[in-house]
């Protein structure tokens, strides 16, 4: 059984996020419960997750995820949601029925395994850092992102410099563009096809020819999942 302000913040952080989906700040949650101190909101965050109610999501900036919700949370919303409007110094918007959100609008760092190629094969995953992605980017699964090189699938939208954010999987359909290993050595990002029991790469631009392999020189590394683009 939870206590009141245990009950007070499950709530409080459920209403922000069905509105926003984001999780509130440790202020605003201070805030919200009339707290003196942000180790109350410590404390209040570490009993939920001891009790199963909530889980901080890995690698995202205050991301909170609600598990579930007390068995008589149904019936007492209004409080949460004046919670919400005190700390924002304003009216409560209608509540709605509770359910369980994801943060959208939280970042993730994912692994950066150096360049690939977008024209002739160069060498992928040559080292590894990180890079943050929007979390409204990935789905789920394992991804990881690669600093594309060359300009052969520029009709795609996929441009010199872009970031490839990359699903990891060894298994894709025709017409889906992934990230294939060419020999065990080096990797490209194409269009996959499968033609006469071959297996063939194919560029989004003119000027480029597809790429004919064996069945047992290509390996699928992942598909592409989306793209990061800096503008300088």
């Amino acid at each position: 059984m939870l206590t009141r302000k245990q009950h007070e913040l499950l709530r409080f952080i459920q209403v922000r996020l069905e509105e926003s989906g984001i999780s509130p700040s440790f202020e605003e949650m201070k805030e919200a419960l009339d707290l003196k101190s942000k180790s109350g909101v410590h404390r209040l965050i570490s009993a939920l997750e001891e009790r199963g109610f909530i889980r901080r999501l890995p690698n995202r900036a205050r991301a909170l995820e609600v598990l579930r919700q007390p068995e008589d949370a149904t019936s007492k919303p209004a409080k949460a949601a004046a919670a919400v409007s005190a700390a924002r110094g304003g009216n409560a918007a209608p509540s709605r029925p509770a359910a369980v959100a994801r943060p959208a609008n939280d970042v993730i760092e994912i692994p950066l395994h150096g360049r690939i190629a977008a024209g002739v094969p160069i060498e992928a995953l040559e080292g590894q850092s990180s890079l943050p992605v929007p979390a409204a980017l990935l789905g789920a699964g394992d991804h990881y992102a690669l600093e594309v090189s060359g300009d052969s699938m520029v009709d795609a939208g996929i441009l010199d410099g872009d970031f490839a954010l990359v699903k990891r999987t060894t298994t894709a359909r025709d017409g889906e563009i992934v990230v294939a290993l060419v020999r065990g050595e080096e990797a490209t990002l194409k269009y996959l096809r499968r033609e006469d029991g071959m297996v063939r790469l194919d560029p989004a631009n003119a000027a480029y020819e597809p790429q004919i392999y064996g069945p047992d020189e290509v390996e699928v590394q992942g598909k592409l999942a989306g793209l990061l683009r800096r503008y300088h």
